[in-house]
């Protein structure tokens, strides 16, 4: 079922070059990838990217539970304080660091997945679940966008737009993270924009909402695109939103700061239709390990970071979004 990097991306390229409407989905490192035609999925996979779907809307819930067991603080800034060692080496200047929280609910993750009100949604045979509010990549003709995500604040704090727009800290980890983007579409393709630069949108997260920032950036790609999708996304991946700056050098700071394996967590799934490409971000991600749920969360560590208000942003970005 999953195939590695190289079989990976060779896939895609086969079937984008082919036409073929297909499902792709990739990890953390690329190193397990999955892509199938969408006239040959499984019956135990659904996908949700805006208005493109596989399954029926479902009314949420009226009642149900949901409990969060985070880390304790101390353990979160033993590892915070190791990053913010790295970037004073200059190692990295921004880090998305993340964890895993067990969860329980008295919903099932299929459940889970039915209810959850977002514009991008995974379900995998019952093994994870995401509801991304985040794109990854989109491609329209020639065009190529994407739109990273960097900066959350509670939206019912008094000016908490002006609040996370003025904050210099969170600008300047969206900046570098659209720096990296600009380099990263660079890679694939030429004239490089900033259509948007720091727009707020919001988003239900559970009892809360939330204000996100993000930012638009396009290319042009070659009029050949199709037929070597497989080779564009293997040179984007992974999305430095959820990575950091420099990419190289980031990734292998989380593999060693971080005390579980992302797995598809932070991995990207999208549809090709034939014509055009809409991916995602697999953040706000729910995974089953034998009985247990593990809900995945983090955020962006910069030489500014409050280890504080890091680590309540890493457990209000778990909740449901019914």
């Amino acid at each position: 079922m999953w195939l590695n990097k190289q079989e990976g991306f060779e896939q895609i390229n086969v079937l984008s070059k082919t036409r073929t409407p297909f499902l792709f989905i990739t990890s953390f490192d690329n190193e397990k990838i999955f892509a199938k035609p969408l006239n040959n999925l499984d019956d135990d996979i659904f996908y949700k990217l805006e208005d493109w779907r596989n399954y029926p809307v479902e009314q949420r819930p009226q009642n149900f539970t949901f409990s969060k067991f985070p880390i304790d603080f101390s353990t979160y800034k033993k590892a915070m304080d190791e990053v913010l060692e790295e970037i004073r080496s200059g190692n990295t200047y921004l880090l998305n660091l993340t964890f895993e929280t067990p969860i329980q609910s008295s919903l099932s993750l299929k459940e889970i997945f039915s209810y959850a009100r977002a514009k991008f949604k995974l379900y995998f045979k019952g093994e994870f679940i995401c509801f991304s509010p985040e794109r990854f990549i989109e491609i329209e003709d020639n065009t190529i966008a994407t739109y990273p995500m960097k900066g959350t604040i509670d939206a019912d704090l008094p000016h908490a737009k002006e609040t996370i727009l003025k904050d210099e800290k969170e600008k300047a980890e969206h900046v570098m993270i659209v720096d990296l983007m600009r380099n990263d579409l660079g890679i694939v393709s030429s004239n490089i924009q900033v259509e948007k630069f720091r727009y707020v949108e919001k988003i239900k997260a559970g009892e809360k909402e939330l204000l996100q920032v993000s930012s638009k950036i396009t290319g042009k790609l070659s009029e050949d695109w199709k037929d070597n999708l497989g080779t564009v996304l293997s040179q984007l991946l992974p999305a430095g939103s959820i990575s950091g700056t420099p990419k190289k050098s980031t990734v292998n700071i989380i593999k060693k700061v971080e005390d579980f394996d992302r797995g598809f967590y932070t991995g990207v799934f999208g549809v090709f239709d034939g014509t055009t490409l809409r991916s995602s971000v697999m953040i706000r991600f729910i995974e089953q390990e034998g009985d247990t749920l593990y809900y995945k969360s983090g955020g962006g560590i910069t030489i500014d970071s409050d280890d504080r208000s890091e680590y309540e942003e890493l457990i209000d970005k778990i909740y449901l979004p019914f």
